[in-house]
């Protein structure tokens, strides 16, 4: 859907996206270890698309906000890497955006939620595509986002789809299947280890990581989780 959109109403070129799972330091409830939903993205990304890839950076740092997420994948992708290589063999900086769905921009316009500062450097630097999800009013969400509306894409959906991860984490919970709403191989990792049984965190596989600032408190704010970046 938001390939379509940007190929049909901008002059961007789509050349990857990255699912980029939340750290374990968010702390939201029931939020599954890392080491799980980094696997789940994996095979997600293999069984869905050839564009689309895994970075886990975030999900093994302490809790990092989006716009230090963006910076990441700018510095990575356009400092490390030397930007992508064209056709006629010259590299090109990428313009890296957020994709996120319509509840993500709502929070965003509701005051105090958000520092100004992120969102400047979010919406502004960077930009953002946002996918409507059902019961989200996308337009009256932006009202208070007025300063960066040009930076903000709004993708309506022309098959209305209710599919969430929560209904999702509900239906497992109650043992009721999930086929179709996931990749397969996403469906067969989940029953294999009988996550989401409950409302905890599953245990992961001991797996140590070099984090200095595990120990780090999540910021009272509000952010995304999880999140994926579309790089045009």
């Amino acid at each position: 859907m938001a390939k379509d959109y940007v190929r049909q109403n901008t002059n961007y070129e789509i050349v990857g996206g990255y699912l980029s799972p939340v750290s374990d330091m968010y702390k939201k409830p029931g939020l599954l270890s890392a080491y799980h939903r980094v696997n789940m993205c994996n095979l997600a990304a293999e069984d869905s698309a050839t564009w689309l890839m895994v970075d886990s950076w975030e999900a093994f740092q302490s809790y990092q906000r989006t716009a230090v997420v963006l910076d990441h994948f700018d510095y990575e992708i356009n400092t490390v890497l030397g930007g992508v290589l064209t056709l006629d063999g010259k590299r090109r900086d990428v313009h890296v955006m957020l994709l996120a769905g319509s509840d993500l921009i709502a929070t965003m316009s509701e005051p105090g939620v958000w520092s100004l500062a992120d969102l400047d450097h979010i919406l502004g630097r960077y930009g953002t595509f946002i996918v409507e999800r059902a019961g989200s009013g996308m337009e009256q969400a932006t009202d208070n986002l007025a300063r960066w509306r040009s930076n903000i894409h709004l993708i309506s959906q022309l098959i209305q789809n209710d599919v969430s991860s929560t209904k999702v984490r509900l239906f497992l919970r109650r043992g009721l299947s999930v086929r179709y709403l996931l990749p397969t191989a996403v469906v067969d990792y989940i029953e294999q280890r009988g996550l989401y049984q409950d409302d905890g965190p599953n245990p992961s596989p001991t797996i140590s990581h070099a984090d200095p600032g595990k120990g780090k408190e999540p910021p009272t704010a509000k952010d995304s989780s999880p999140r994926s970046q579309t790089i045009s």
